[in-house]
């Protein structure tokens, strides 16, 4: 098996209405992905073809679309909801999603809060 590289994407913010709460339904606020993923990026580099890599841009467009999308309760149902997406691309071997609720309705002073999930090609399809 050839070695992995990672392609990353951090920081990408979307609005969504996740949460509990129906104020956290009705107001909405901001949340944050980053994602790394495994790939082999040996065929990019050879073609220098954005065709034969995962285009980012898209990637970008969809986890959006998901955030913003049908709400849900969890963070964690949504950070799931992003790996089954991103993993329909069999060019990904591994992920790691992770999905900050920066402004989640905490009585106390807190910077961020976030749920990571872990997904492999080997998995695919038995997220939990």
């Amino acid at each position: 098996m050839s070695s992995l590289d990672t392609i990353t994407l951090t920081g990408l913010r979307a609005f969504g209405r996740h949460g509990v709460f129906d104020f956290e339904r009705e107001d909405g606020q901001e949340f944050v992905v980053d994602l790394a993923l495994g790939v082999s990026t040996k065929k990019a580099a050879k073609s220098d073809d954005v065709a034969d890599t995962v285009h980012y841009g898209e990637l970008a467009e969809k986890v959006v679309a998901i955030v913003g999308g049908e709400p849900v309760n969890l963070i964690e149902t949504l950070a799931h909801r992003i790996a089954g997406a991103v993993m329909e691309d069999e060019r990904v071997h591994f992920l790691a999603v992770t999905v900050h609720k920066p402004h989640a309705p905490i009585q106390a002073q807190f910077q961020d809060v976030a749920v990571t999930v872990h997904a492999t090609r080997e998995d695919h399809g038995t997220h939990g």
